[in-house]
């Protein structure tokens, strides 16, 4: 046997060791859970507030007394930010006729800059608890189960642990 038939044989090897290791250190990530809105009233599928009922997904993860606080802030934005899409959706529906759609626009505007709000307090809360704690929060499009409707949710992602002790 040769020298380079020696190392072709011991990267082969190395590279099995390698595989082996990784199945053993790769922990599962549990499932994302979703909280869907729970309000009266959706625009341009953003409903206008959230549930804050604790999920059981969470539990011996993030205290219930932070969940309820953050789906208040989030409850908080919406609350303050929908009833005037409302009444711009209203007012765009009356005029449409007359302004061939374009009335419609303040809305749309206001609709992207409601969902703009949303992510960047989705931001604030992951850099400041949620990431610490192996979450992401985020606000996701989905079908609805009952029709083909879109709407959104809060989706609430686990990061998976990154193994510290695995070998570079």
């Amino acid at each position: 046997m040769s020298f380079s038939d020696f190392d072709a044989i011991y990267e082969d090897d190395q590279l099995e060791e390698l595989e082996h290791f990784q199945d053993q250190t790769v922990a599962p990530v549990p499932e994302p859970i979703i909280i869907r809105g729970a309000g009266n009233m959706t625009v341009f599928g953003l409903s206008n507030r959230f549930n804050s009922e604790f999920p059981c997904g969470l539990l011996s993860r993030v205290a219930p007394e932070e969940f309820k606080a953050t789906v208040g802030r989030i409850n908080g934005v919406l609350k303050k930010s929908l009833p005037v899409n409302v009444k711009w959706l209203f007012c765009g529906c009356v005029c449409c006729c007359c302004t061939l759609g374009c009335s419609l626009w303040p809305v749309i505007c206001l609709s992207k800059r409601t969902q703009l709000t949303l992510d960047k307090l989705f931001e604030w809360e992951n850099n400041h608890l949620y990431h610490k704690l192996g979450l992401h929060w985020r606000l996701h499009k989905q079908q609805c189960d009952s029709n083909s409707m879109m709407e959104y949710v809060i989706l609430i992602e686990f990061i998976p642990k990154t193994p510290i002790y695995r070998p570079d």
